[in-house]
């Protein structure tokens, strides 16, 4: 060997060697534990928001929950396994799917007059249908529809143009449509279905998920569904494209032994006593069902649905509702009425919710829940008491009290050797939730009234509140 060739050799093991050292230095940095000041800043914005939209929509729109005349049971988005529709033949849906009212502006402009502080929309569900541009495979909005467009990138434009935050939610593991992704809960019977699914994930969700974290601006939350042979393993494959959005807050479904994630996901349910100890994020629907279906008009009233919300909060949790917009790409009217009416109710005493903390109370003595933060209490009264008295089992001095509509008009307070009572005015100023403050010297001394026995489990229980 000569020289010349001797001096690029020895630049090339140079080269590779430095670039070795890089990458080595890049996966110690990913595997390096969060500390707990780091996992606070990261997850902050997210615990102060409280209020999110889910958006389900996708080609599941154009049947509507009806298939061959028949009305289906199950919700919406279930329908090709429901039926077990042939690949073939529920792809041939996407010719019909032209949701041309599709407006991404005006859907945030939604949440945003719902009080909601971000979206998440599904970019893939278990159809194996992409609501994206997306260049690993065909089977898209863009390519496989007449609509030609990308909702996804008109909505994150919109998020941005409304400083609204945006996730995006993907079917990693189950997918009826690519080969190898159809393995949960009878998920094959059409050969098209059968194929490996670490080919699956390596040539399809592992490529689409890099995709939505490259393509569409900061990446808010990513929320990841039935992990049904998602093994440490595969789900390592994931955890490696998180390092394309260092700040993004995932849930706790991207493997199946539900061993990563920033929070748990009770879903159409309220803990009874919140997760403590966790974050969580209670997912829920407005009506039924999750992607549109024309028959489904069991929607939640306003009043469910605030207190649903404010039982949330005060036990610490998320709540991300659900819509399901149609084939055309429009929420329901009576989905966009409640929120409206959420809204204007939250622009009153969204102080009561956004950044608060959860009870300091075990249980109260009148029907409704409390929030906090430093200094404040907010009593969150659902029934006016008929006596006009507010007891509050906390012994601490009380700087004031008053309606949080009414701030500068102060309330009475008389001590109690079971707290302080809060006078009320006579008539329900909110026949859904009247928010009452009470100022107070340092953190809550919660008295006996407001302690309760030791819970046996904390488990996620249905709450029985607004049943």
């Amino acid at each position: 060997m000569n020289a010349k060739k001797l001096k690029i050799y020895s630049l090339l093991i140079l080269a590779l060697t430095f670039f070795a050292l890089v990458t080595q230095a890049e996966d110690a940095a990913q595997t390096t534990p969060e500390t707990k000041e780091q996992r606070d800043a990261r997850m902050k914005w997210w615990r102060d928001a409280r209020f999110g939209m889910f958006i389900h929509w996708g080609v599941y729109s154009v049947p509507a929950g009806v298939w061959n005349g028949e009305e289906s049971r199950h919700i919406g988005e279930w329908l090709m396994l429901d039926y077990k529709i042939p690949v073939t033949e529920y792809s041939a849906l996407t010719e019909q799917f032209n949701p041309v009212d599709f407006d991404a502006n005006k859907i945030v402009k939604i949440a945003k007059d719902a009080g909601m502080n971000y979206i998440v929309i599904t970019a893939k569900h278990h159809d194996g249908f992409a609501m994206f541009h997306s260049k690993v495979t065909p089977y898209n909005i863009y390519d496989a529809t007449p609509f030609k467009r990308d909702p996804l990138a008109e909505l994150a434009a919109a998020c941005k143009r409304q400083h609204m935050k945006l996730g995006f939610y993907y079917s990693q593991a189950q997918d009826w449509h690519h080969a190898g992704g159809a393995a949960a809960k009878g998920g094959h019977w059409d050969k098209a279905q059968d194929g490996d699914m670490d080919e699956y994930l390596d040539k399809v969700a592992i490529p689409q998920v890099k995709e939505i974290l490259s393509n569409y601006g900061p990446v808010a939350e990513l929320w990841f569904d039935t992990p049904v042979g998602m093994t440490k393993e595969r789900a390592a494959k994931f955890l490696l494209l998180f390092k394309l959005q260092p700040g993004i807050i995932i849930n706790n479904r991207l493997d199946s032994a539900k061993a990563t994630g920033d929070f748990s996901t009770p879903e159409q349910k309220i803990p009874e006593t919140g997760i403590p100890g966790k974050d969580w994020e209670a997912c829920m629907t407005i009506n039924s069902t999750w992607g549109y279906k024309s028959f489904d008009h069991n929607f939640k009233s306003t009043k469910t649905l605030l207190q649903n919300l404010i039982d949330i909060a005060s036990k610490g949790g998320n709540y991300l509702l659900n819509v399901g917009p149609d084939s055309k790409g429009v929420i329901p009217a009576p989905e966009v009425d409640r929120l409206h009416e959420m809204g204007a109710w939250l622009k009153v005493n969204g102080e009561s919710m956004y950044g608060t903390s959860a009870s300091a109370f075990a249980k109260l003595p009148f029907k409704g829940r409390c929030t906090q933060r430093p200094g404040k209490l907010y009593l969150h009264v659902f029934e006016w008491p008929a006596d006009g008295k507010l007891l509050v089992p906390v012994s601490n001095n009380v700087k004031k009290a008053y309606l949080l509509a009414k701030p500068r008009k102060s309330l009475k307070v008389q001590a109690d050797p079971a707290g302080k009572v809060i006078m009320l005015p006579q008539t329900t100023p909110d026949p859904i939730a009247t928010v009452v403050v009470l100022e107070i010297n340092g953190p809550a001394q919660v008295t006996d009234e407001g302690k309760a026995a030791p819970q046996k489990d904390n488990t996620e229980k249905t709450a029985k509140v607004n049943q």
